[in-house]
């Protein structure tokens, strides 16, 4: 007997199927612009996901929130972790150096967020209601840190 999760598992296997079609022809000659458009969307959907887990965090009461809340924040963060499979497909060959390095001097001032985190934990105690946005927060960080080398690569040099 199908599940829902093997319907939704099944859907999501022949999405990639079709889009690495697609994604072939992205990566072509003269469709950069069409890169840059899905790297610049991406980044700005990470945006707008990582507001969802900190407004989560800092509100006192959850029950607050609108009733439609927790329906967008699950549903964008779906979008993103969707949307984030094709950054490595547009990017892929394309790293170079000058992508390399970047993301390695951004790897490098994490390092220094993280310590910084650790601080505000400490000051801000209870104040943050950490159980209802570490792990949103965590997951999208950790997933924008993962596909940065591919994201810089598909967004090429934005100022040409």
């Amino acid at each position: 007997m199908l599940t829902a999760l093997d319907i939704q598992v099944a859907l999501l296997q022949e999405l990639f199927k079709t889009n690495r079609c697609k994604l072939a022809h992205l990566r072509g000659d003269g469709l950069s612009m069409n890169r840059r458009a899905i790297a610049l969307i991406a980044a700005i959907l990470f945006i707008v996901s990582w507001i969802f887990p900190v407004v989560a965090g800092l509100v006192r009461n959850p029950t607050s929130l609108p009733k439609w809340w927790g329906t967008v924040d699950v549903a964008l963060a779906f979008v993103v972790a969707v949307g984030v499979c094709l950054i490595p497909g547009l990017g892929r060959g394309n790293v170079d150096r000058q992508a390399e390095q970047t993301t390695y001097r951004i790897y490098r001032r994490s390092l220094h967020a993280i310590l910084a985190l650790g601080v505000v934990v400490i000051l801000a105690g209870d104040r943050i209601k950490w159980a209802n946005c570490a792990t949103g927060f965590l997951w999208r960080t950790w997933l924008f840190l993962y596909i940065l080398p591919w994201w810089f690569a598909a967004a090429g040099r934005l100022g040409n």
